[in-house]
């Protein structure tokens, strides 16, 4: 099992930006194999140390990290030849480029990294609310087998490049007023791999991957929302010519539910009643996420009051408590009566000294005169 990224740096879990670089940046002159070329575990120390960097240092991957142990790393961890290079590699890690104007005397790139794909997926609010997982069916580039990933025909192996002499850089020595400048430019001959398929496989042509179909389960956890993006690291389509899987970013899509309505981690429920309800108190079905509930609204509710339930909302992604459930109580006033409710709501409004006047004409009258 590999260690705690944060004990491998030797920093607490609250520890800022600037403490993670400045304890990088400790173990990286101490570890780095240009410094301790006496000790075989010095390279290892070191990259374990820059992969537990390179997470940390980034917001997302640090969080995908605390929440799920998920690194984030997508296949892109350190490599025995990514920091082979001394001082300008410390400058590169460090500052983001080559003071000498090129890759520092590194090894070749090698193959590339594989490009990102991306899907979408609908869920019900019940699936966003607590979480799903989903098996698809989607074709994407995968790693050919004749060739085991090589872009090589069986039998044969990538040769060295002549035009870079296997670096994947062309590099040239300028002279300026300044004195001499190095610029260094992929080399398009290789494609900057340093190597070339001279025999490519002939079910893949020499790119090492080819499109097929894949089953992807993809974990989706509580609390999702319309419009998020889920990254599965290194599950996308494969790397040519063995370079490293890219991502697969999932895109949620949440269906309209039929009566619940989200609000961030609140959900909102409308719920219409009739005037004698909300005058005399009732019992009224809910819809919740776990079906329906009942809620007891008391005598005298007016046209638009709340009740909030505590938790009954949807779960926050951030692992804390969840939100809460918002029923608004709509009165609902009838349009039509018949003739007997009409008398009944005009013998309570009498009661109640309040005037009213009926759109017919006359029906007012017919109406007292019926109680008298």
């Amino acid at each position: 099992m590999s260690r705690d990224l944060y004990e491998v740096l030797g920093v607490s879990r609250s520890a800022s930006n600037d403490e993670i670089k400045r304890a990088y940046r400790s173990l990286a002159r101490q570890h780095h194999p240009d410094a301790n070329r006496d000790d075989p575990n010095a390279e290892e120390r070191f990259k374990e140390a820059t992969r537990a960097y390179e997470i940390l240092r980034d917001p997302e991957r640090r969080r995908r990290y605390e929440q799920f142990g998920d690194d984030g790393t997508g296949g892109r961890s350190a490599r025995a030849g990514d920091f082979g290079g001394g001082i300008s590699d410390l400058f590169d890690a460090f500052f983001g480029g080559d003071p000498f104007g090129g890759r520092g005397g590194r090894g070749p790139a090698g193959p590339g990294r594989g490009v990102d794909a991306e899907l979408a997926i609908e869920l019900t609010l019940e699936e966003a609310a607590f979480g799903v997982t989903r098996t698809l069916e989607i074709r994407l580039p995968v790693e050919c087998e004749r060739c085991d990933g090589s872009g090589c025909e069986r039998g044969t192996h990538p040769t060295r490049c002549d035009a870079c002499g296997g670096s994947g850089e062309i590099r040239e020595v300028r002279r300026t007023i300044l004195g001499q400048m190095v610029t260094a430019a992929p080399c398009f001959t290789c494609g900057a791999t340093g190597s070339r398929v001279l025999s490519p496989c002939r079910d893949c042509g020499g790119e090492g991957s080819v499109e097929a179909p894949r089953s992807v389960d993809i974990e989706v956890p509580s609390g999702v929302d319309d419009g998020q993006r889920l990254r599965l690291s290194g599950r996308g389509p494969a790397g040519p010519r063995g370079g490293v899987p890219g991502d697969l970013y999932v895109g949620i899509r949440v269906a309209p539910h039929a009566e619940l309505e989200r609000h961030g981690d609140d959900l909102l429920c409308t719920r219409s009643v009739a005037f004698t309800q909300a005058a005399l108190g009732a019992r009224i079905e809910i819809a919740t996420l776990e079906g329906p509930d009942e809620l007891v609204m008391p005598p005298g509710t007016q046209a638009g009051h709340r009740f909030r339930l505590k938790g009954r909302g949807v779960p926050s992604l951030r692992g804390r408590a969840r939100g809460d459930l918002v029923v608004q109580v709509d009165v609902a006033v009838p349009t039509r009566l018949s003739s007997e409710e009409a008398e009944l709501l005009a013998r309570l409004a009498e009661l109640r000294g309040e005037a009213v006047e009926p759109a017919e004409p006359g029906l007012l009258s017919r109406l007292r005169s019926a109680f008298q």
